[in-house]
């Protein structure tokens, strides 16, 4: 009997690495991967995967100085780009497909999987390269978006329409397209005739975490003392996560707590991050800023501090805070819910399309904090058998709709069109 080839996976983005909603996603996605027989490998900007699986290109990172100034030419307002711009683009382009076609060679690569690259133009060049060796060679690819241009206020001055038309997302034969929620797929089809098939974040509810005793010393590494309410918000701390909301709701509560925010600030700028500080400053909430000791992998920083995971905040937060206005989808809902945490959520868009219908119970937020929310907060942080009743009916919720069986599944049928069952 002919035995099976194995098929390699190829991933690229701008960055696999660290929390990012992509990074965890792509850990999710390659895990499920090898456990049906794949091997996976890796191409992005800045890197956390295994080097002998990987090729980090530098000028894939949206925050490399030659992508940041193209980007600062082609959006900010701006509404075309001068020819020596284009090319700089073209040069980057030309770089980057050699770098691509040098990653599907020396690895072997029967399918690419591009995660967010051809849907959020932060990397024009890195898009547009993609696209050409993709239509250059057919091959299999799945085109992984979280987050459309669209869907981002920032995107939608610019002076590269045409590149933006071409490729983010392009629209080819040996590409099938996945997206995150239903509403990404309306648009998708409604804008640019692309069909998807919508895969949503998962978790492994099969597994419930497990807490040691590494983690045990958090609060009192992070100030809290016992008597204290440790209240999470596990973003990252960007104007559309909404975290004026969660200090106003810290604030009205009038119970002894901390507001702990886990992430930086990422690619938008440090201004909300200074407001946010104001902000709590002004309303006389504790709120912390913890990134620098929050990382995938536990450890020490340069000045002997312990670093803990996400995983560890979870595990010993009284309470979630989601205030977002926008999301693709919600990583940090679902890790509340794996978690059986309590989660407060504002009624973003595809929480209320996709998530809110399977009927999970939530403290729900309409855009503002009102006392409607603040009492039911109250009462469930008070309350243990009600929050414990809470969150179990919110995790079997999880495990029906979001568990990896479902990402499984899914897989299976995007990699059968190719390759057979």
């Amino acid at each position: 009997m002919e035995q099976k080839r194995i098929r390699h996976i190829g991933f690229i983005s701008t960055r696999l690495a660290g929390i990012d909603g992509v990074s965890l996603e792509v850990a999710k996605w390659a895990r499920v991967l090898e456990e049906e027989g794949y091997v996976c490998f890796y191409m992005a900007g800045e890197l956390d995967r295994p080097p002998e699986k990987s090729l980090l290109v530098e000028e894939a990172h949206f925050k490399h100085p030659e992508i940041k100034k193209i980007f600062s030419e082609c959006f900010n307002n701006k509404r075309y780009r001068k020819p020596s711009v284009t090319r700089k683009i073209q040069r980057l382009k030309d770089k980057l497909k050699k770098e691509i076609y040098k990653f599907i060679r020396n690895f072997g690569i029967d399918i690419l999987i591009p995660e967010n690259a051809l849907a959020i133009p932060l990397n024009v060049p890195l898009g547009l390269a993609i696209t050409e060796v993709i239509a250059e060679t057919a091959i299999p690819t799945i085109a992984h978006h979280h987050d459309f241009y669209w869907e981002r206020k920032r995107f939608l001055v610019n002076g590269v329409w045409d590149y933006i038309n071409m490729a983010f997302p392009p629209h080819l034969p040996s590409i099938q397209h996945v997206v995150i929620n239903s509403s990404a797929d309306n648009q998708l089809s409604l804008r640019t005739g692309i069909s998807a098939m919508v895969i949503p974040n998962v978790m492994d509810f099969d597994n419930p975490p497990k807490v040691d005793d590494y983690s045990r010393d958090i609060k009192e590494a992070l100030g809290i003392e016992p008597d204290e309410l440790f209240i999470l918000q596990p973003t990252r701390v960007v104007k559309r996560k909404g975290i004026e909301h969660s200090i106003e709701l810290v604030k009205r509560l009038n119970m002894k707590a901390k507001l702990v925010i886990s992430h930086a600030s990422g690619d938008e700028g440090y201004e909300y991050e200074q407001r946010v500080k104001e902000y709590s400053s002004l309303l006389g909430v504790q709120t912390l800023f913890i990134s620098d000791i929050i990382k995938p992998e536990r450890g020490k920083t340069e000045d002997g501090r312990k670093i803990y995971t996400p995983w560890d905040v979870y595990a010993h937060a009284d309470l979630v805070t989601y205030p977002s206005t926008v999301e693709g989808f919600g990583n940090a809902f679902l890790e509340a819910i794996y978690f059986k945490k309590p989660i407060v959520v504002n009624t973003y868009s595809i929480y209320t399309i996709d998530i809110k219908p399977k009927g999970f119970k939530v403290i729900e937020l309409n855009d503002y904090v009102n006392s409607e929310a603040v009492e039911l907060t109250r009462r469930v942080l008070m309350e243990p058998h009600l929050a414990k009743e809470i969150v179990e009916h919110n995790y079997r919720l999880g495990k029906k709709y979001y568990s990896c069986s479902v990402l499984r599944q899914k897989l299976k049928v995007l990699l059968s069109s190719y390759f057979g069952v």
